[in-house]
């Protein structure tokens, strides 16, 4: 039974996949640490319906961003833990999700596919068969002469902020949850027919802290030493 979960947004999704059965659940836990509420909890609800145990699980694939730091870390954190047992782990990028989960939904073609950066950005990623380019994130303001007159999707609640910035080709989705669902499911199924994945490394929406600051502090304390072995 492979375990598919995808903590990138406010929104937490997991599926439990064993052969054609599928038992999935969406769940809005909200910003941050209430993945770290739900998740384990949701889990337990799902293995109950599937009339199993977490010793029925055969793997785990993971959504690795874009997301922001704390919930995505929970979701990696969930995959790496059952990693440690001995099951093999697979990692998908959320563009990835995002694509299958408009070709789950009968969207065919070319489309942009766009995500909150937070703090006036966006990543961006154009899809067809796969990826055309490699993922970028940038500033809203140059989105429409990167777009062009290409469709374009972005979930719901980042959609909003991006109708008036961009031509009136967005591409909208009839049930978003019921979508990303499916998706989540076939790029799964796909993931598990690669070999194992270990580390998984996430992909943050922005650096750290400590990763920002990390140069700085470096240069300081290499001055210090520096200071110290001169005396």
């Amino acid at each position: 039974m492979l375990l598919a979960l995808d903590t990138t947004t406010e929104i937490l999704h997991l599926a439990l996949i064993r052969g054609d059965r599928v038992w999935a659940r969406r769940v809005l836990s909200g910003p941050g640490r209430g993945h770290s509420e739900r998740l384990i909890p949701t889990l337990d609800e799902l293995m109950v319906e599937a009339g199993a145990g977490p010793e029925a699980l055969s793997g785990v694939a993971a959504c690795l961003g874009p997301g922001g730091f704390t919930s995505l870390r929970i979701g990696v954190a969930t995959a790496e833990g059952f990693g440690l047992t001995g099951l093999p782990t697979w990692g998908f990028s959320a563009f990835a999700l995002r694509a299958e989960a408009l070709r789950q939904a009968g969207v065919a073609g070319p489309c942009w596919i766009l995500l909150d950066g937070q703090r006036g950005e966006a990543f961006h990623q154009r899809w067809d068969e796969g990826p055309t380019e490699a993922a970028a994130k940038h500033p809203l303001n140059t989105l429409p002469d990167r777009v062009g007159a290409d469709p374009w999707w972005a979930p719901e609640a980042f959609a909003s902020k991006l109708d008036s910035l961009l031509p009136a080709n967005r591409v909208s989705l009839a049930d978003e949850g019921e979508a990303t669902l499916a998706g989540l499911v076939a790029l799964a199924r796909r993931a598990s027919q690669r070999p194992p994945e270990a580390p998984l490394v996430p992909f943050y929406l922005r650096e750290t802290d400590a990763e920002v600051n990390f140069p700085l502090a470096a240069a300081h304390l290499s001055e210090a030493l520096r200071k110290g072995v001169a005396r």
